[in-house]
């Protein structure tokens, strides 16, 4: 049989059964039966700059984040057409043919293309889902993404590029305020954290669940913590993500104005500790597919990262050696697959490593 037409979600839906290699294990499987009661942010004073609004958004967030890790945003800045005209070109990616869509195919240590259920690094617990994953350098003069899309899909795809451009500013801009208002929930200057993310090269991920026929066998994306700082997802109206919380799994209601916001590993680390990387899955659809849009902010890899000094002191221990963001990434492309313990796995790989 062709291999890719294990990336071909047409072939998988005609399929009577779900083949072994998207099965996942029962434990990964338990069902969520509880809404997650998580804060919706409302940050238009907080852009304003009214300072007693960023107080209340700022305790709102150090209380989801000592919890769980988790909450979604409001009045967030972010043009809902804009968000319209990303599905759109998404959709029209994920429409095309098989043999177009290999074409960007993302190849074994890569970040960026074309992904079909990750069988390029995997060969079991496979995810339900294809991926584009692309960089975004938010300080280059270029277009960086008009450029990547002409030069990988061609001139049909032009547009694409242009709008994932405008997308990525428009959540970078994003990002980095809600790394000021993360700074200030911890109670250090809100700036502190500016010089690691601003000229950082962020993901942006396009994630498709087709639907599947046999829905309580699989997931869309098994349970996890984002080795990355701060993920800014769009999910559709159809739902499926899944916060781990108060020991159970719980579901995110999708929230059409709504930007869900969750903390990374690379920020727990960054925070010594305090804040929960949050664990999470994407369950998929008997009858629906379902999309979205995943911006990770990272920070620049060469810098050193280390929570502030005075969050340590307090604490009274240090939780984590410094390390860099390409070091972890190294972690996890080349020796880890991310679960909810990829934050301890790789201190353990970083100190023996280490000479």
């Amino acid at each position: 049989m062709d291999s890719s037409l294990f990336f071909d979600p047409s072939w998988l839906k005609r399929q009577p059964n779900v083949p072994l290699n998207f099965v996942w294990p029962k434990e990964c499987l338990e069902d969520s039966l509880e809404e997650l009661q998580a804060p919706v942010l409302d940050l238009d004073e907080f852009l304003r700059g009214d300072n007693e609004a960023t107080l209340h958004v700022a305790k709102l967030i150090r209380k989801s984040c000592l919890s769980h890790g988790f909450f979604q945003v409001i009045n967030h800045g972010v043009d809902p057409a804009l968000i319209g005209e990303a599905y759109d070109q998404m959709d029209a990616f994920f429409k095309l043919p098989i043999h177009r869509k290999l074409n960007i195919l993302k190849t074994r240590g890569s970040l960026w293309g074309y992904s079909g259920a990750h069988a390029d690094r995997f060969a079991s617990k496979l995810p339900w889902k294809e991926t584009l994953s692309f960089p975004f350098h938010g300080n280059s003069l270029e277009p960086v993404l008009t450029n990547y899309f002409h030069s990988t899909l061609g001139e049909d795809f032009e547009q694409a590029g242009v709008v994932f451009q405008k997308y990525c500013e428009a959540m970078k801009g994003l990002g980095m305020k809600l790394v000021e208002l993360l700074a200030i929930s911890l109670g250090v200057d809100r700036l502190h954290y500016k010089d690691l993310f601003e000229e950082g090269c962020s993901i942006m991920r396009c994630n498709y669940y087709p639907s599947c026929q046999q829905p309580n066998l699989v997931l869309g994306t098994g349970p996890h913590c984002d080795p990355t700082s701060v993920t800014i997802l769009h999910q559709d109206e159809v739902g499926g993500l899944d916060v781990f919380a108060d020991k159970k799994w719980q579901k995110v209601k999708p929230h059409p104005n709504a930007l869900v916001v969750n903390i990374g590993d690379t920020f727990t680390a960054l925070s010594n500790g305090r804040y929960k990387s949050c664990l999470h899955r994407a369950v998929v659809n008997q009858y629906k597919e379902r999309r979205s849009l995943a911006f990770f902010l990272c920070p620049k890899e060469d810098k050193v990262l280390r929570a502030p000094e005075a969050i340590v002191v307090k604490d009274g221990t240090k939780q984590y050696p410094d390390f860099t963001w390409s070091n972890l990434l190294e972690f996890t492309q080349k020796y880890y697959r991310a679960d909810e313990d990829t934050l301890q796995n790789f201190t353990k790989w970083l100190l023996s490593s280490k000479p």
